[in-house]
């Protein structure tokens, strides 16, 4: 399969069963491969259903999300699965078990080979720091170390897409300042990133685009440096503020 270029969502727009109103409306915009791109808004203001329709687990009521080659194909089904990762906010690992052990379960749904599983297993509990826990029950770890758990599970299959929902929340400041070192360096290495957090400091010096969205619209969307002069704000934080005052 040729390399992922871009990632299409034409008039994306979600309503829920028996909802009075629309969680998503009519929104259109592109990812660029190998960009890293913050999907940012209040609380309710379609986050987390544009990041679900994303990933492929909600279908939207109206419009399209098409993730495209370079030779301008449609990656579909299992194909697409085999190529995003996901690292949910929530803890998604078995907490009785150790970092190795759920990796080799995790790579395993994946069909990885055991020498596949053990050579990423390594490299990443290395660069993030947990090679000498690799076999402690993770009941034990910190929130720092869990993070970083969540964030290498994400990674076993080397995803070409990595969608990260506040993958520093409640972490102190070195793991945190680890974390976004490490996703700098993935991205450096051709992997798209697409995220989410309230940390709005982090978000501007982490992300190349941004997508800001109040009650399910689109009020801004561009490289995160033009958007901020473009709307006469001093930063990310006056930008959400100004645009969102009425949330």
């Amino acid at each position: 399969m040729s390399t992922l270029a871009n990632i299409a969502i034409n008039d994306i727009t979600k309503k829920y069963k028996n909802a009075s109103f629309e969680s998503l409306s009519n929104v259109f915009f592109s990812i660029q491969a190998g960009k890293i791109i913050g999907i940012l808004g209040p609380n309710g203001a379609g986050k987390t259903t544009l990041i679900s329709i994303l990933c492929g687990l909600t279908e939207p009521t109206k419009g399209s999300v098409a993730y495209q080659t370079e030779d301008n194909k449609t990656i579909i089904g299992v194909d697409l699965k085999k190529i995003i990762g996901f690292v949910p906010q929530e803890y998604a690992f078995y907490h009785e078990l150790t970092p190795a052990q759920n990796m080799n379960y995790f790579g395993s749904l994946y069909s990885l080979s055991k020498d596949e599983i053990k050579q990423k297993t390594d490299s990443l509990l290395s660069i993030l720091g947990l090679a000498d826990v690799a076999h402690k029950k993770i009941n034990t770890f910190s929130g720092g170390m869990k993070r970083k758990v969540n964030l290498a599970i994400g990674l076993i299959h080397s995803p070409a897409i990595l969608f990260l929902d506040e993958p520093t929340v409640g972490v102190d400041v070195q793991s945190k300042l680890s974390i976004i070192d490490f996703l700098k360096e993935t991205r450096q290495q051709g992997t798209t990133i697409i995220y989410t957090s309230h940390h709005l400091s982090e978000a501007e010096d982490f992300c190349d685009d941004i997508l800001l969205i109040s009650k399910g619209n689109v009020v801004a969307n561009g490289a995160t440096k033009d958007v901020i002069q473009k709307n006469n704000a001093k930063d990310l934080q006056s930008l959400f503020i100004k645009l969102t005052q009425t949330e």
